[in-house]
């Protein structure tokens, strides 16, 4: 090794599932919305101004923070936006887990907490989901320096019910609990209205999965005035510039299509109840799903086996090499014909392991 290369930071990226180049795939591997964002989404795109595109944008991104604040009812000062929710919880990370203390996160979830408690030299425990890959509020009653809890959990799909949730938050209220609700309009049950009672607690939401705007990377968080104002001090000393001038205009407008957002949010969970009867057609054990996914294994088969058949058909899911979870494919619900093409995919596979 080189003598420069010891001041080199090691970390263990975090691996996101395959983007493939092509057209011809069925894509059920990223969690992406099958469907468009509203129309309203397309014309507010369409009415950026090219002219401006040279100067700077808002730095607090202001049009899109008030949007949110009267979207969710709440008051001025309790929202921060960044560039996608993995922006938003990196800087939360940076921001409020400074003990020696470690910060506590479930065993299997969103597998880019451990990268940035590495990268940022937090220390940190899992403790472990139950053996029906349940989180059990009562292993979180432990002297830690935060916690973060994914609700609806991923990869798994389930969600903790809010009164789980705030047994965490009262066995944790000198610490900040951060409750990542990605996934928490298709099914899931928010703790927004704990805000109030709890300073202690920021959410963060995406714009990636139910609102159809994965390309456009809009994440946010709220909470109470001072975490708030402790994200922006941060994210201020890192780069003063979170969202684009096209990417804002577009967080409001898609906030202004209650009805269509609404509509496609049940179009994505009619099709998930639709493909966990059929997986389960098909001999799989599936989880219980409050996301835009399927957590599935076939008691006959490996999941790694299953995957490399699906992408050999073009059929890109997502399946892990974690120990309790490697015979688990992750299934991205697409629309109702690329689930179709998906179970045809499965009746040709599994006949071939007999």
């Amino acid at each position: 090794m080189k003598k420069w290369e010891e001041n080199i930071r090691k970390v263990s990226p975090y691996v996101p599932g395959e983007q493939p180049q092509t057209g011809d795939v069925i894509k059920l591997n990223t969690n992406e919305n099958p469907y468009p964002p509203s129309p309203g989404v397309y014309e507010a795109y369409c009415a950026v101004d090219f002219g401006r595109f040279g100067l700077y944008p808002d730095p607090v991104s202001g049009d899109l923070v008030r949007a949110l604040e009267k979207y969710y009812g709440l008051r001025e000062g309790q929202v921060f936006v960044g560039v996608g929710s993995d922006d938003v919880l990196s800087i939360a990370f940076q921001t409020f887990f400074n003990s020696d203390r470690p910060i506590l996160f479930p065993d299997v979830t969103y597998s880019f907490y451990p990268v940035w408690a590495a990268m940022y030299r937090i220390p940190y425990e899992c403790p472990p989901l139950d053996e029906n890959f349940r989180i059990r509020p009562k292993d979180y009653r432990r002297e830690n320096g935060g916690v973060v809890i994914a609700n609806p959990n991923a990869p798994t799909s389930i969600g903790l019910a809010r009164g789980q949730m705030e047994e965490i938050l009262r066995a944790n209220q000198d610490v900040i609990v951060i409750a990542d609700e990605a996934y928490v309009d298709f099914g899931g049950e928010t703790v927004l209205p704990l805000l109030d009672r709890y300073e202690n607690l920021l959410v963060v939401r995406t714009y990636s999965k139910s609102r159809a705007l994965a390309g456009m990377r809009i994440g946010f968080a709220m909470g109470n005035e001072r975490l708030i104002q402790a994200l922006g001090d941060v994210k201020e000393s890192i780069n003063s510039y979170p969202m684009t001038r096209a990417s804002v205009p577009v967080g409001v407008a898609s906030l202004e299509d209650e009805e269509y957002f609404r509509e496609h949010l049940r179009m994505v969970m009619d099709t998930r109840a639709w493909s966990k009867g059929q997986l389960e057609k098909r001999g799989f054990q599936v989880m219980e799903s409050q996301a835009n996914f399927l957590f599935a294994r076939h008691p006959e088969m490996s999941g790694e086996y299953l995957f490399e058949q699906l992408r050999e058909r073009k059929i890109f899911v997502r399946h892990f090499s974690g120990e309790r979870i490697k015979e688990y494919l992750r299934i991205t619900i697409g629309t109702d014909a690329q689930m179709e093409r998906l179970m045809a995919a499965l009746d040709e596979i599994i006949p071939d392991l007999f």
